[in-house]
């Protein structure tokens, strides 16, 4: 049997207990791993001085593939983004977010098996910032004065949206093949093009163009705000949705919340060679160390790593035994018991509930 040489990041906040559930149910499917076990976040910068050790990026470049719990990222201040780092070094371009609703859910929908693909490394979430005044900013505010571009306040700062029509027509391409791949019927490109023209007007140019080589998958377009109504009013009428990174980060948490929270949501990010699995959610610092956030989310990351390693059986085993555990309605967390939260179990009972179930 073969062994898979895996980094896991534990992450910051409750990281560490949900990655270890999932360690724990990954590996109760018998498929043997050799974990490459480093530390990013909050934790790194007390022990090395940096959120993203420069050996974190050695072992996912050597081992291909990483499983990461999620990494606080400081609001307003503080070191910037350690997952958008590690999308940007590797060039993880997609992120994959499935949303599929498992019966015992609480929620208000039913029937609901979305895939959200997003743009991972352009858009505002570039980084291409400058600060409220400095010297640079005060240049590029007169820089685009002087173009009759426009008007910016002195006092403004200044994110840079951009869209290039490289990365535009791959990560569509990204989402055709995958709904083929997946016997999937539609794709629906996600932008603002009647306002945004050369950005997102430019994105949607592309996905059209791709579409054409695709003739036995239906392709439409919606406008961003219309979307977000139409998820919430008529969902089933959606497959899989690509968007530029800001809005497919956005629908992937609007998504998350029609199939039962974030708790529920998987993740991963990829690139031609490279695999970074993730949940959806936060770190929750809040709940660190109290055994009590859903694993949920980080397992089901797992099944799709899982399935990208070919070890398809395994992850039919884990996704069943994660759907009998909420169908039971006995063994799940807080966020799944709203009106009798002390009948909640923890984190770590969860995964004893998934295993009994993969043995």
């Amino acid at each position: 049997m073969k062994t898979h040489d895996i980094t896991l990041i534990p992450g910051d906040g409750v990281g560490p207990e949900v990655t270890e559930a999932t360690k724990r149910v990954l590996e109760a499917t018998g498929v043997k791993f050799r974990w490459d076990i480093v530390d990013v976040g909050s934790y790194a910068m007390e022990k090395h001085g940096t959120p993203l050790p420069a050996f974190v990026i050695e072992s996912i470049k050597k081992n291909k593939i990483a499983l990461k719990g999620p990494v606080t990222t400081p609001v307003g201040s503080g070191f910037r983004s350690v997952n958008v780092a590690i999308r940007k070094e590797l060039e993880l371009y997609a992120c994959l977010r499935p949303c599929k609703y498992y019966p015992g859910t609480p929620t208000r929908y039913k029937d609901i098996d979305l895939v959200i693909v997003r743009e991972n490394l352009e858009d505002l979430y570039a980084g291409i910032e400058f600060e409220k005044g400095t010297s640079d900013t005060t240049d590029l505010i007169e820089f685009i004065a002087g173009k009759k571009a426009g008007s910016i306040l002195p006092d403004s700062g200044i994110s840079i949206k951009a869209i290039s029509a490289f990365r535009s027509s791959r990560i569509v391409k990204f989402a055709f093949d995958y709904a083929r791949t997946y016997k999937r019927k539609k794709v629906t490109a996600i932008h603002k093009a009647n306002i945004m023209k050369f950005s997102d007007g430019l994105f949607l140019s592309c996905a059209r163009e791709v579409a054409k080589n695709y003739p036995d998958i239906a392709f439409e377009d919606r406008i961003v705000d219309s979307m977000t109504m139409q998820l919430v009013q008529k969902p089933q009428l959606f497959d899989v949705l690509v968007a530029p990174n800001l809005y497919g980060d956005i629908l992937s948490d609007l998504c998350a919340g029609l199939v039962g929270g974030l708790g529920v949501a998987p993740g991963a990010n990829l690139s031609d060679t490279m695999a970074v699995f993730e949940a959806t959610h936060g770190s929750a610092p809040k709940y660190t160390g109290m055994n009590k956030v859903n694993p949920m989310a980080m397992m089901l990351s797992g099944v799709l790593m899982l399935r990208h390693l070919g070890e398809d059986q395994a992850a039919e085993k884990v996704d069943k035994a994660i759907a009998s555990v909420i169908a039971e309605g006995k063994y799940v967390t807080y966020d799944f018991k709203p009106e009798a939260p002390e009948k909640a179990v923890g984190t770590s009972q969860v995964a004893d509930a998934i295993i009994a179930r993969i043995c």
